[in-house]
This record gives C-alpha cells, structure tokens and sequence, in this order.
C-alpha cells in the first residue's frame, strides 16, 4: 500500500551513501520525515547529540546522575555509569528524548490494566546493569525490561495523533521476550486507558497470540492497535509472510499510513530489512483515533505482564519512505551491536558443585540450604549453619551443582544435589528448590548470573530474569531482593552484605 514515487526513489539512491554514517534522525530528517521522539540508552542518535541519553538513580543512597555520549554522535559512557554504580545497584530512571521535544520516558504511573509494584502503582525502572552489549567494541547499556517494568510520557510535543502518518522503529533483543501483553514501543493513550479501537500505534514483540499471530512458534513483530496485536488486517488470522524472529539484535518498525500499515524487520547486524505487511488495517480501525502517548514495555493501558529488552527506537513526524527506511537499518548494523558477558567476578563454573557462604556479619557460618534436618528437607532455600564436622546428611542440603544457566547460558542454575533435575528458581520472589518443567518460564526463573560481590567478598548473584534482583538472605530465608524495593526483603539496611557470598567448594570448621 505504501510506495515511493520514481523522484523519490532516485533521490535515496543519490542520497543513500552519504546518508549511511548520518544518525538515524539525521536520515530521516533529511526525508522530511524528523524524529519527534529519540530514546536510546546506548548511543546518540543524531550526529551533533551530546547531552544526556539517560539518568541513573543509586540504591545506596538516592543519588542519580545523568549518563550522556563519550563524544557527540557517539555511544554511551558506561564507565560513568560503572564508577556511579559501584559497589551499590543503580535503575534508569529516566530515558531521555533526543529529538529536543523533551519527550523523555520515566517510570509508568498506574494504568486501567494494571498498577505497577512501586508505590502509588507505579511501574519499576529497569536495572541499569540488565542489558550490557558492546557497539563496535564500545560498552553500553541496554533497557532489560521485567514484568512490571515500564516506561510512559502523556504530555508529548510532535508525536502523531488521529490519523496523522508516523514511523516507529526500535532496535530489541530478539532472544527476549514472551507471551504475555505487551513489550510495547510507540504511540498510545494519554490517560493510560483503554480507550477503543485505534487509539495506538506501537511496536509489540513477543508470542502472544489473542488476537494475530506470524508464522511459526514466535516471537513476531507485530503492531498494537490497541484491543489488538496485528500482524495483517485479518483479526486470528496467521500471517505466513511474519516470520519467527530467531535474531539476537533485531531491528523492528511499524509504519502508519493515512490508509494502511506496514509491519518490517531485519537482523540488527546485518543485511538489509524485510516488509511482513504492507496494507490495510483490521476492521474498525481506520481511520486511526492516535493520541500521541509514548509507552515502553508495556501496553496502552499499562499491561505490564511481558518482558523485552530495548536498545534505541524513535518516532516520526509523517511515513518514512524506504529509502530512509534502508538507511536507517544500515546505520544500526554500521553501530556494530555485539553482546558482552553478564558475570563478573570471581569465576562460578558450569560442571562445579558449590557451597555458599553468608557474609553478614554475626551469620558468616551460615549457608545457603535446601531446608531442612536428618535427611528431611522442604522446597524452601533458607541459611543454615553448617561446618566441616556437620552430618553428611546436612552438608548435602548446602551442595549446589553449577550448570549453565537454562535461559541464558552466559548465567548459570544452581541443581540441588538431592534431587537430580530439581533447581533453585525464584517465585514471587522468594527462593525454592524446584523440579524443572521444561517451561520458558522456569528456565527464566532458574537462571542466575554471578558478579561481583557488593560487599567486595565473593559473589553478588544476579536473577536474569528480574536484574534489579540478588540472592538475599533476611531472617534465615532466601529472595531475590532490590535495594530499597518495594517488598518487606528489599529494605536497604545490610543489603550489600546480605547479598555477598563466598562461592566455596566446602564448609569451613
């Protein structure tokens, strides 16, 4: 449905080779077509950009900072964020609009859906630490989004509403995802409310077929119209032409016509975008009723069940043509997208099997254990105090054999050393020894990525799923904790102690 003229066509061309080292709203700008929005926690996305990309709030102490580009045009100085961070957990609370029109992101208040976790129903920021990649060997950091987390502006400037033409694209983690509503990037309501059919236009990226779905098993780049996910203009229908995206870097983007939308993606690393959909909408919706919200990781309405991760994306002023549209997708393969380790610290290897030590002080003979005495034991993780001399019985409850992580096999699983195929995963928070199920959920839940130690004495041990989250041991019993989260476990006193350990391969006497 969407087609450029032959002038314009002949001009990308010309265009195209100077345009390629330009910054993606450099390219679009030179199409008419400016960003209205530009969020990216990696990198600039104009050339001439200097200021901040994104701020960082401090666990320790309240404290934020705002992280901005090594130099303009460039990407992320992570080592501000590091040396901020250091010995403490950092959020991203607020993700900055590049375009000028000060459409920057902050956590997401409480939604016709759902209230978020914080306090006041307010959605989590994500960890600052979640999503680290590397562009053209340049550390950053990108946006792990959990559920619960989300991000929100409703008094924008510029972005597109009823039905006036826009472009969206994002760049995502196309290993990280899942079917739950909605790991959204785009235009949505501005009272966080459902308000009918086409009252959005954003990106979703997940498995969740309520309403559309792609070819294959999934995850699929489809489109949130609001009231549905769509991948064509045939409401449970299956689009064959919508492959299973199998990409670690995944460029996404949504565009909205006057009279249709097109639906296109492509490998962040390579090679050249691929068109899915290109039409007319579903049923009742056209025209579209836009109101020009801007919502990450969630829905219009804030459902906050799904989870992503998110490097950089922006919106347009009017439809991009495809000149601008393969432009853009070379400038985010010529950004080089790479991924780097997530563990740090002492080494926790696969094929080992461990003891974890306490290091709070008064409990430092304490272990992380499966519960229980005399060879009786429960589904619980708690400490125990265990030495070289205690029963071999209960020396077993603190034996962990380390495998590679199920969901992510940079992280490790922790196997109980009791029950072959049983290991610890975190539900509602809280620690248990548990018979894995083959579920993607499980897997998530189960994978646990070690680092430095907070307190500088072993390990901190990160969930992957929930990275704002450590293994903490509070009266005797484990969680994955945040400091200063909203759980009785998350208080701030003693965190970093109570979320070091001492990575062993016994009991000291």
């Amino acid at each position: 449905m969407f087609s450029d003229s032959s002038l314009s066509k002949a001009l990308g061309l010309v265009a195209f080779a100077s345009l390629a080292s330009a910054g993606p709203c450099d390219i679009y700008a030179q199409y008419d077509t400016p960003c209205v929005a530009a969020h990216s926690t990696t990198r600039a996305l104009y050339n001439s950009y200097n200021g901040p990309l994104y701020e960082v709030v401090r666990g320790s102490d309240g404290s934020s900072t705002n992280i901005a580009p090594l130099s303009a045009g460039g990407v992320a100085n992570a080592g501000a964020q590091d040396s901020f961070c250091a010995n403490t957990t950092c959020v991203i609370q607020t993700i900055y609009d590049q375009s000028g029109n000060g459409n920057n992101l902050t956590p997401a208040p409480p939604g016709g859906e759902t209230a978020g976790p914080q306090s006041n129903g307010y959605d989590n920021p994500a960890s600052a630490i979640g999503a680290p990649v590397t562009l053209n060997g340049q550390k950053a950091y990108g946006i792990f989004s959990s559920p619960g987390t989300g991000y929100r502006i409703e008094d924008t400037k510029g972005v597109a509403t009823g039905n006036e033409p826009e472009s969206i694209y994002a760049v995502l983690d196309g290993t990280h995802f899942n079917d739950n509503c909605c790991f959204d990037y785009g235009n949505a309501e501005t009272n966080a409310h459902d308000d009918g059919d086409a009252t959005m236009e954003a990106i979703y990226f997940g498995t969740c077929t309520v309403w559309d779905k792609g070819a294959g098993s999934g995850p699929w780049i489809m489109a949130d119209l609001e009231n549905g996910l769509y991948s064509s203009n045939a409401e449970y229908g299956t689009n064959s032409a919508d492959p299973t995206q199998n990409d670690r870097f995944l460029t996404a983007m949504v565009k909205g016509g006057t009279d249709g939308f097109a639906l296109l993606g492509g490998n962040a690393q390579s090679g050249d975008l691929s068109t899915y959909y290109n039409g007319s909408r579903p049923s009742g919706y056209q025209p579209m009723n836009k109101q020009g919200a801007i919502i990450l990781g969630i829905g219009g309405d804030n459902s906050d069940g799904a989870q992503g991760t998110f490097y950089e994306g922006v919106m347009t002023s009017g439809l991009a043509p495809a000149a601008a549209d393969a432009a853009v997708q070379a400038n985010v393969v010529a950004a080089g997208y790479a991924t780097t380790s997530l563990v740090s610290g002492p080494a926790v290897n696969p094929g080992s099997t461990v003891t974890m030590r306490v290091t709070t002080p008064g409990f430092t003979t304490r272990y992380i254990a499966q519960n229980g005495t005399s060879g009786q034991y429960s589904s619980s993780v708690v400490t125990t105090v265990i030495t070289s001399s205690s029963p071999s019985s209960l020396q077993q409850l603190g034996l962990w054999k380390v495998v590679e992580g199920l969901a992510q096999s940079d992280c490790v699983s922790f196997e109980s050393s009791i029950t072959s195929g049983s290991y610890i995963r975190h539900y509602a928070f809280e620690l248990y020894v548990d018979a894995n199920d083959g579920s993607a959920q499980f897997a998530d839940d189960a994978t646990f990525c070690p680092k430095a130690a907070l307190n500088g004495q072993g390990n901190s041990i990160m969930s992957w799923s929930y990275p704002t989250r450590f293994f903490r041991n509070y009266a005797d019993t484990m969680f994955v904790a945040s400091e200063g989260g909203p759980q009785y476990f998350d208080t701030t006193n003693s965190y970093n102690n109570d979320v070091s350990y001492v990575v062993g391969s016994g009991f000291e006497s």
